[in-house]
């Protein structure tokens, strides 16, 4: 079966671009085959700086052939009394087919002539021809260019085109303009290893042919490369390095033929905070660092590892070069370091007046009286000790004033890191110092969370500023769009809060900001909060879902639908919300849910038929005793009236076991109620018995409702 190599020869391709073009590929090339009827046996993508490849095997000759429904003129259009009309003639025609074979059916739109035609499969070469452009063409990126006299957009000008069929060249043009690029069977090696032009005899042979050529096609097969040689010079060097993922995928994008080279500085750079160093090797010059033996990446040697694209045999000219540039490096760094430890880190807060946070909110300085107000408001919530809150109070004045050092201005990344630094070095407390780097946590999906107090309140109050105030001027994320990463901000004030257990009202507190905000910019408050708490609830919804992993029928149960009590009591108390949750899930895995489901999902199917308050749960002043015809009337009364003292003892105490297991116990009773030998007729036709025994069935759901709304558990989830 065939063999399709295409390679497209650029100039060098931005690394970003190179590694979303091979995800690109990787995904539309086998769905375009799939929609052309081509179905192979692998399709593998390849990519280096200089080049973007696909190896298809397995190939089918041609397209099988197929029967096709063609669709033609209204049937009232193409005959008359019986006869064909040209219409009819000329569908037929052109269909190549005789009047006899057309057939008339019924539509939407009414009766139709229609033709079975066989479709002869079109051989793979010819439509590999027509696909190949899409599959260039069709590459998105940031800042895609135009070359030459032509419209044609890509990354970077294409040099070459290699389209082998097997081993015969297929014949493909791509035009720029006045410039054509024609396919052959030419590319190009290693831009130094191996200037000279290579011949690849046949599609197969591709990675073999480069391969002599100096060129690793296989961006997994350069990754390996990379991180064998990287760990091996590091031990050799007696120490060990981190493989830093976006290092690593960069990097690998931006050699064809990795080699890895060592660098060295002079030991009193190591003066400088680790994370200064780390930060200038890793993120501005793509050097992985060498940490000594059991330092757990505090303690540094002074060296580096470098990947080259040279000449292996250059690596002491290619090292000297990336020395030089690294010691200019880290001696900026030490002057900014110096520089900014010159004088307390509070010496900067009047600098952060000059710092716009956002047009119409003004500068970092305001934010940061803003987040000393939400702080303490957070602390009065959790009765916090004067000395906690004192902690807080100046963890919060001082959380952003590193972003005005010049450290920070030239380094962004560490941000907090060196706002820690500089508040230890300015004789701060050490929880503040530790306050200010943690408020920012979490920066992503799987990082780690603030561990102290005072920074788990500083990055509440941060968060919560931002959410107010952007939701408050109207910028609502919406599909995609979410420049101030307000999803982002929430999910950490809900994390933060599950992670710590701080019993915050989160309701009383979005209510306290927004009426601030609401007064200042004369917002509409109601207006205001309803769109917070939505957007809060979501945000829970998808943490209880996605990182708790509770099946979506039980969040809908403690979240309630449209049920304002569970809306309100979400918000009032997450760290409830998130047990209530857990526990579900729990009863649900080791089949307890099972025992209470049916009976407490029935009973509250039937009492929204009734008119019970939902939060009354004490049946001694609601109940008729009088009314009762059936002794398993008497025995559900009895068992409520029991059940009170469980479910107040749960209540309070936050034991949703205890309600479950007196639930449990009711269960028989209930079931009697409805299918026992004394079992009644719930909807009976004296109305009043039928209130009464409502009533009863309501209470059965009121107290199930303390752990969640049953009526919105699924049963055979």
């Amino acid at each position: 079966m065939p063999a399709f190599l295409l390679e497209i020869g650029t100039e060098e391709l931005p690394a970003s671009f190179l590694s979303d073009a091979l995800s690109q590929w990787q995904e539309r090339i086998p769905r375009s085959l799939e929609a052309n009827s081509l179905k192979a046996e692998s399709v593998e993508v390849y990519g280096t700086p200089r080049r973007l490849a696909v190896l298809i095997t397995g190939l089918p000759s041609q397209q099988p052939d197929r029967e096709e429904e063609i669709k033609g003129p209204p049937a009232s259009a193409a005959f008359k009394d019986g006869q064909p009309t040209p219409a009819a003639v000329g569908f037929a025609k052109k269909q190549g087919v005789q009047i006899h074979a057309l057939s008339i059916r019924p539509t939407d739109k009414g009766d139709f002539v229609f033709v079975q035609k066989r479709v002869d499969g079109r051989p793979v070469a010819e439509i590999l021809t027509e696909l190949i452009p899409q599959w260039i063409w069709g590459l998105e990126g940031k800042r895609l260019m135009r070359w030459g006299d032509g419209d044609a957009r890509f990354s970077r000008p294409i040099r070459w085109l290699v389209a082998l069929l097997d081993d015969t060249v297929l014949p493909l043009e791509l035009v720029n303009g006045s410039k054509t690029i024609q396919s052959d069977r030419h590319t190009q090696g290693h831009r130094v290893l191996h200037p000279q032009p290579v011949t690849i005899p046949q599609a197969t042979d591709y990675i073999t042919t480069l391969k002599s050529a100096y060129v690793t096609v296989d961006p997994e097969e350069r990754a390996n490369v990379i991180k064998q040689q990287v760990n091996t010079v590091a031990e050799n060097l007696g120490g060990h390095t981190v493989i830093y993922p976006d290092l690593l995928e960069e990097v690998i994008n931006l050699v064809e033929y990795p080699s890895a080279v060592v660098g060295k500085f002079e030991p009193e750079f190591l003066e400088l905070p680790t994370e200064v160093i780390t930060e200038v090797m890793v993120t501005h010059q793509r050097y992985f660092p060498v940490f000594k033996p059991g330092s757990f990446q505090q303690e540094l040697l002074p060296n580096f590892i470098t990947i080259s694209n040279a000449d292996p045999q250059k690596s002491d000219i290619v090292a000297v070069g990336n020395e030089r540039v690294i010691r200019a490096r880290l001696a900026d760094g030490r002057f900014f370091y110096e520089a900014d430890l010159a004088k307390p880190l509070e010496s900067f807060l009047p600098k952060l007046e000059t710092v716009t946070f956002q047009e119409q909110l003004g500068s970092l300085r305001l934010k940061v009286d803003r987040i000393v107000k939400i702080s303490e408001q957070i602390s009065q919530q959790l009765t916090l000790t004067p000395e906690q809150s004192q902690k807080i109070q100046r963890a919060a004045l001082l959380c952003k004033a590193d972003l005005v050092t010049q450290m920070v201005y030239e380094f962004p990344e560490l941000q907090g890191i060196m706002g820690e630094k500089y508040a230890l070095a300015s004789g701060e407390d050490s929880e503040v110092a530790k306050a200010i780097f943690q408020h920012y946590l979490p920066t992503g999906a799987g990082d780690n969370l603030p561990e102290t107090l005072t920074g788990q309140v500083v990055g509440l109050a941060d968060r919560l500023d931002t959410l107010v105030s952007i939701f408050g001027l109207g910028l609502i994320p919406s599909g995609s769009s979410d420049p101030f990463a307000l999803r982002r901000a929430a999910n950490a004030v809900v994390k933060i809060t599950w992670f710590a257990n701080l019993p915050i009202k989160l309701d009383d507190l979005l209510l306290q900001i927004a009426t601030d905000f609401a007064a200042k910019y004369q917002k509409d408050l109601a207006s205001l909060t309803a769109t917070l708490q939505e957007f809060f609830l979501q945000r829970i919804r998808t943490l209880l879902q996605e990182e708790k992993q509770i099946d979506y029928d039980l969040v809908n149960a403690v979240l309630g639908e449209n049920d304002p009590e569970y809306t309100e009591r979400a918000l009032k108390d997450l760290l409830d919300v998130r047990d209530r949750a857990l526990y579900l899930q729990q009863i649900r895995n080791n089949g307890i849910l099972d025992t209470i489901y049916e009976t407490v999902n029935r009973s509250t199917r039937l009492a929204a038929q009734g008119d019970l308050d939902k939060k009354q749960l004490e049946p001694t002043s609601l109940i008729r005793e009088e009314l009762f015809q059936k002794p398993s009337e008497v025995a559900l009364y009895k068992a409520l009236v029991d059940l009170v003292p469980e479910t107040q003892a749960a209540q309070q105490t936050r034991n949703y076991q205890l309600l479950v297991a007196a639930l449990t116990k009711i269960a028989p009773t209930v079931s009697n109620f409805f299918d026992g030998p004394d079992s009644v007729l719930v909807m009976d036709s004296d109305p009043e018995i039928k209130r009464n025994r409502l009533h009863l069935l309501g209470l059965v759901r009121n107290h199930a409702r303390v752990l969640a709304d049953f009526g919105a558990i699924v049963k055979n989830l």
